[in-house]
Protein backbone atom coordinates (compact mmCIF):
# COMPACT_ATOMS: atom_id res chain seq x y z
CA UNK A 1 0.00 0.00 0.00
CA UNK A 2 1.28 3.38 -0.36
CA UNK A 3 2.26 6.16 1.73
CA UNK A 4 -1.02 8.44 1.43
CA UNK A 5 0.04 10.92 2.94
CA UNK A 6 2.91 11.97 -0.13
CA UNK A 7 2.64 12.83 -3.27
CA UNK A 8 4.87 11.56 -5.83
CA UNK A 9 4.36 13.91 -8.70
CA UNK A 10 4.98 11.67 -11.24
CA UNK A 11 1.93 11.20 -12.42
CA UNK A 12 1.52 9.72 -17.08
CA UNK A 13 -1.52 11.57 -16.97
CA UNK A 14 -3.22 15.00 -15.83
CA UNK A 15 -6.57 16.19 -16.20
CA UNK A 16 -7.48 19.90 -15.38
CA UNK A 17 -10.86 20.53 -12.92
CA UNK A 18 -12.84 23.63 -12.40
CA UNK A 19 -14.74 23.39 -9.08
CA UNK A 20 -18.23 24.80 -9.74
CA UNK A 21 -20.91 25.61 -7.43
CA UNK A 22 -22.31 22.65 -7.93
CA UNK A 23 -19.33 20.53 -6.29
CA UNK A 24 -19.53 22.32 -3.32
CA UNK A 25 -21.67 21.72 0.25
CA UNK A 26 -23.37 24.50 2.08
CA UNK A 27 -19.82 25.51 3.72
CA UNK A 28 -18.29 26.10 -0.27
CA UNK A 29 -15.91 23.46 0.51
CA UNK A 30 -15.86 20.44 -2.56
CA UNK A 31 -18.47 17.74 -1.01
CA UNK A 32 -16.43 14.85 -0.49
CA UNK A 33 -17.79 12.43 -3.03
CA UNK A 34 -17.19 14.69 -5.72
CA UNK A 35 -13.86 14.37 -5.27
CA UNK A 36 -15.12 10.42 -6.57
CA UNK A 37 -16.31 12.18 -9.82
CA UNK A 38 -12.77 14.57 -10.44
CA UNK A 39 -11.36 10.98 -10.49
CA UNK A 40 -13.54 8.92 -12.53
CA UNK A 41 -13.72 11.86 -15.68
CA UNK A 42 -9.87 11.95 -15.32
CA UNK A 43 -9.76 7.80 -15.87
CA UNK A 44 -12.48 8.10 -18.56
CA UNK A 45 -10.27 11.20 -20.60
CA UNK A 46 -7.10 9.07 -19.82
CA UNK A 47 -8.43 5.81 -21.56
CA UNK A 48 -9.70 8.17 -24.43
CA UNK A 49 -6.36 9.77 -24.37
CA UNK A 50 -5.12 6.13 -25.74
CA UNK A 51 -7.61 5.69 -28.34
CA UNK A 52 -10.74 4.16 -25.94
CA UNK A 53 -13.79 5.47 -25.18
CA UNK A 54 -16.42 4.12 -22.56
CA UNK A 55 -19.07 3.02 -24.29
CA UNK A 56 -17.29 1.83 -27.65
CA UNK A 57 -15.63 -0.81 -25.73
CA UNK A 58 -19.63 -1.80 -24.19
CA UNK A 59 -21.07 -1.79 -27.57
CA UNK A 60 -18.17 -3.52 -29.41
CA UNK A 61 -16.13 -6.00 -26.31
CA UNK A 62 -19.75 -6.03 -23.98
CA UNK A 63 -17.11 -4.70 -21.51
CA UNK A 64 -17.93 -2.43 -18.77
CA UNK A 65 -15.36 -0.88 -16.19
CA UNK A 66 -16.79 -0.91 -12.37
CA UNK A 67 -15.46 0.86 -9.22
CA UNK A 68 -14.92 -2.32 -6.93
CA UNK A 69 -12.95 -0.37 -3.96
CA UNK A 70 -11.98 2.95 -3.10
CA UNK A 71 -9.60 3.98 -0.50
CA UNK A 72 -8.85 7.99 0.26
CA UNK A 73 -7.60 10.27 2.18
CA UNK A 74 -8.17 13.77 2.27
CA UNK A 75 -6.13 16.50 3.21
CA UNK A 76 -7.33 19.90 2.25
CA UNK A 77 -10.49 21.13 0.80
CA UNK A 78 -10.19 22.45 -2.57
CA UNK A 79 -13.17 25.33 -2.73
CA UNK A 80 -15.14 27.43 -5.35
CA UNK A 81 -13.20 28.45 -8.32
CA UNK A 82 -9.81 26.73 -7.70
CA UNK A 83 -8.24 25.19 -10.52
CA UNK A 84 -7.24 21.36 -9.57
CA UNK A 85 -5.18 18.82 -11.75
CA UNK A 86 -5.92 15.32 -11.39
CA UNK A 87 -3.10 12.94 -11.85
CA UNK A 88 -3.40 9.05 -12.17
CA UNK A 89 -1.29 6.25 -12.61
CA UNK A 90 -1.92 2.67 -12.76
CA UNK A 91 -0.05 0.20 -10.41
CA UNK A 92 -1.24 -3.37 -10.81
CA UNK A 93 -2.72 -4.62 -14.20
CA UNK A 94 -4.19 -7.80 -13.95
CA UNK A 95 -6.54 -9.82 -16.01
CA UNK A 96 -9.99 -9.11 -15.10
CA UNK A 97 -9.08 -5.41 -13.05
CA UNK A 98 -6.91 -2.39 -12.37
CA UNK A 99 -5.61 -0.57 -9.55
CA UNK A 100 -5.18 3.23 -10.34
CA UNK A 101 -3.41 5.88 -7.69
CA UNK A 102 -4.52 9.51 -8.46
CA UNK A 103 -4.16 12.49 -6.69
CA UNK A 104 -5.72 16.36 -6.59
CA UNK A 105 -3.44 18.98 -6.61
CA UNK A 106 -4.09 22.71 -6.52
CA UNK A 107 -1.07 25.10 -7.42
CA UNK A 108 -1.07 27.80 -4.99
CA UNK A 109 1.88 30.48 -4.93
CA UNK A 110 3.37 28.86 -7.50
CA UNK A 111 3.50 25.85 -5.21
CA UNK A 112 1.25 22.09 -6.01
CA UNK A 113 -0.67 21.64 -2.98
CA UNK A 114 -1.66 17.44 -2.39
CA UNK A 115 -5.59 17.93 -1.52
CA UNK A 116 -6.49 14.11 -1.88
CA UNK A 117 -5.03 11.02 -2.45
CA UNK A 118 -6.80 7.92 -3.74
CA UNK A 119 -6.12 4.59 -4.82
CA UNK A 120 -9.02 2.63 -6.91
CA UNK A 121 -9.62 -0.62 -8.02
CA UNK A 122 -11.29 -0.52 -11.21
CA UNK A 123 -12.97 -4.74 -12.43
CA UNK A 124 -13.74 -5.57 -15.68
CA UNK A 125 -16.83 -7.01 -16.16
CA UNK A 126 -19.46 -8.15 -18.97
CA UNK A 127 -22.07 -5.93 -19.79
CA UNK A 128 -24.73 -8.15 -20.34
CA UNK A 129 -24.00 -10.15 -16.98
CA UNK A 130 -21.71 -7.97 -14.62
CA UNK A 131 -19.40 -11.00 -14.43
CA UNK A 132 -15.63 -10.57 -14.60
CA UNK A 133 -14.09 -10.26 -17.87
CA UNK A 134 -10.30 -10.37 -18.89
CA UNK A 135 -9.27 -6.83 -20.55
CA UNK A 136 -9.20 -7.38 -24.07
CA UNK A 137 -5.27 -7.47 -25.36
CA UNK A 138 -5.50 -4.16 -27.65
CA UNK A 139 -6.56 -2.37 -24.22
CA UNK A 140 -3.89 -3.76 -22.42
CA UNK A 141 -0.93 -3.05 -24.86
CA UNK A 142 -2.17 0.88 -24.62
CA UNK A 143 -2.93 1.10 -21.25
CA UNK A 144 0.79 0.42 -20.38
CA UNK A 145 1.42 3.74 -21.07
CA UNK A 146 -0.20 5.42 -17.83
CA UNK A 147 1.61 2.54 -16.00
CA UNK A 148 3.62 4.30 -12.92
Amino acid sequence: MPDLNVSSKSYPFTWPIRVYYEDTDTGGVVYYANYLKFYERARTEALRSIGFHQEQLKNESNLLFVVSSVQADYKRPAVLDDALTVGLRIVKMARTYLVFEQEILKKDEGAEILLNLARIKVACVQGDTYRPKALPESLVSKLSALLG
